[in-house]
């Protein structure tokens, strides 16, 4: 009978956010309402791929920012939720401007390309 194998060590995740005193503050509803935000996009994409009978392949520039900005909401949601716990902890915070502009931005354009798709490329 062979020797029994030792465990195998893996490497710790993320250290847990530092507290700050109030689980019910800042941080836990931002993370909420960003997921909101993500699962706004990811209905939204859904639509456009609905839209792809009745308007043609474009559509797919439409679903793919979409999905792209579902995607960029979900990767960031862990360090943006530290970085605020940890400023609360701190008393010392910054708002996440880049964030809020970059999905500003996404909602913009699949706005005006949404309307381009609707407008000017209904197929007969």
């Amino acid at each position: 009978m062979p020797a029994p194998r030792p465990p195998i060590r893996r490497p710790p995740r993320d250290p847990a956010p530092p507290p700050h005193g109030d689980p019910g503050l800042q941080p836990e509803r931002t993370t909420m309402a960003w997921g909101r935000t993500l699962m706004s996009f990811v209905v939204v994409s859904a639509v456009f791929l609905r839209w792809l009978p009745h308007h043609g392949p474009f559509v797919l520039v439409l679903f793919g920012l979409a999905v792209v900005t579902a995607v960029a909401i979900y990767l960031t949601q862990r360090p943006r939720y530290t970085r605020s716990a940890r400023g609360i902890a701190e008393e010392e915070s910054a708002p996440e401007v880049g964030a809020v502009l970059a999905t500003a931005t996404a909602v913009v354009a699949l706005g005006a390309l949404g309307l381009y798709v609707v407008l000017v490329l209904v197929r007969p």
